[in-house]
């Protein structure tokens, strides 16, 4: 059996940012949904037509990501739940930095790019570490189960 090693403190902070990252996820999915010229403004490229769906799909998407997390955060246990959540917050900011190169590539603001994107990234990326970064401590060989030994 293995031990969780990472902190207290580390832990709060990774789900800390896991909750965060994903209730704004979802309220900017719903922003794309109920006001897609703000939101696409917001996002740091040209706005395409207010009747393009693919607004919509963002918004349904967003909204979707971020409930994903929360039920992550919501189910499992210790270690177990640490891991999922942070693997999934981890796996999940190639979003942002992919926002961010989209951006930079279509001639939107370098500070929207990093500031808001890449930002976002960097958060996540310290929260999904701080949550997978518990070493997994060995198990001592008088508690391991019978081993057939050669």
């Amino acid at each position: 059996m293995s031990q969780d090693s990472t902190t207290g403190a580390g832990r709060k902070f990774g789900y800390a940012v896991a909750g965060v990252i994903g209730v704004g996820i979802i309220a900017i999915g719903a922003r794309f949904l109920l006001d897609p010229v703000a939101a696409t403004a917001g996002f740091g490229v040209q706005p395409p037509p207010v009747t393009d769906p693919y607004l919509d799909v963002k918004g349904v998407r967003d909204i979707g990501a971020g409930l994903v997390l929360l039920a992550l955060l919501a189910t499992g246990r210790g270690a177990q739940r640490r891991r999922s959540v942070g693997a999934a917050m981890l796996a999940a900011c190639v979003i942002p930095i992919g926002d961010a190169v989209i951006v930079l590539t279509h001639g939107g603001p370098a500070a929207v790019a990093f500031g808001v994107h890449g930002a976002t990234a960097a958060v996540g990326i310290a929260g999904a570490v701080a949550l997978l970064r518990g070493a997994r401590r060995p198990v001592p060989e008088s508690v391991r189960p019978n081993e057939v030994r050669v």
